[in-house]
């Protein structure tokens, strides 16, 4: 298919602009830089296109029918709207450059409890970006999965990306008060040697690790009856009374104001992990890239969006002098 046979419409509007202006088929085609069979193709299109005559030819001269005044009225508004679109849409991106898909991996609870939210936002502020979550408990690889950004709770990241930490995350030792009525409280991290523990797949499945208050590190081994790769199906499970769990704050919060679990050893910190956003390196930073990651930045730097660690209840400090 070529211009000729099936010019744009733009060319057939410039070429009946172009006659009225210049006065000639000849003159016409050398302003549009085209030849005159091609100009008098073009103007035989646009009359079978109007369904009827649009120039008076005579050997002197061409004026333009009653029909033809129409369409060079109708020809040179849509060539200025022609004109217009690329200013609007230049306008548009320098209105707002973020645009474009993202594809962000992240495990299940994080994207639920607090990227999901986020991601609202971020969309409202920014509507011509677009995100695709990939949920997976799993490490994913960026590279062969064609993942943009990964948002990854852990102080073990794999090198050869670009790693931006986003906040600290917290972790609380809990479980429910059923469980602590049948097999005890315990008031210390050894004693969890000798409880039921529901432990994470990917991170502290065989030893649970502290601080006391000098901060002195402090393993414990554990075990028990359920392990899992999901933080929410260990949370259901401790709620249920299966045993005691370590989990993020982010995610036991809600069942801790609830009441269906406790938050237990608040003398003793569990390890922090570091929440990263993760991406290839490369020579220019996509701007909807940069622009989800400064947003992420302040978005769990602002309170209430992201939990710190339980405080320490007064009566468990004096308890501890």
């Amino acid at each position: 298919m070529t211009y000729e046979r099936h010019p744009p419409r733009t060319y057939l509007h410039g070429t009946i602009v172009q006659i009225a202006e210049r006065g000639s088929m000849a003159a016409a085609a050398t302003a549009l830089d085209m030849s005159r069979a091609m100009v008098t193709r073009y103007l035989a299109q646009m009359e079978q296109w109007a369904g009827t005559r649009l120039l008076h030819r005579t050997t002197r001269r061409l004026s333009l029918t009653n029909a033809g005044e129409q369409a060079l009225a109708h020809s040179r508004q849509l060539l200025e709207v022609a004109r217009e679109l690329p200013r609007v849409a230049e306008d548009e991106r320098q209105a707002d450059p973020v645009r474009g898909l993202l594809r962000l991996a992240c495990a299940q609870s994080l994207a639920q409890e607090v990227l999901a939210p986020a991601a609202a936002v971020f969309l409202q502020r920014h509507p011509l970006a677009a995100i695709d979550f990939r949920v997976d408990s799993r490490a994913v690889n960026l590279v062969e999965e064609r993942v943009d950004l990964a948002i990854r709770i852990s102080n073990q990241l794999e090198p050869g990306l670009v790693a931006r930490r986003l906040a600290d995350c917290a972790s609380v030792v809990c479980a429910s008060p059923d469980y602590l009525a049948r097999h005890g409280t315990p008031l210390r991290p050894e004693d969890l040697a000798a409880h039921r523990c529901l432990t994470y797949s990917y991170f502290g499945r065989s030893v649970w690790e502290f601080a006391d208050a000098q901060g002195r590190p402090v393993g414990v081994p554990v075990g028990g009856p359920l392990s899992a790769n999901e933080t929410q199906v260990l949370l259901a499970a401790a709620a249920q009374g299966v045993g005691i769990t370590l989990q993020p704050v982010y995610a036991a919060a809600p069942l801790l104001a609830a009441g269906r679990l406790q938050a237990l050893l608040p003398l003793w910190v569990p390890q922090s992990l570091g929440v990263h956003a993760l991406y290839q390196p490369q020579r220019r930073v996509p701007p909807v890239l940069r622009a989800l990651l400064d947003f992420l930045v302040d978005w769990f730097a602002t309170p209430g969006h992201w939990p710190a660690a339980p405080a320490i209840p007064a009566r468990s400090r004096r308890a501890r002098v």
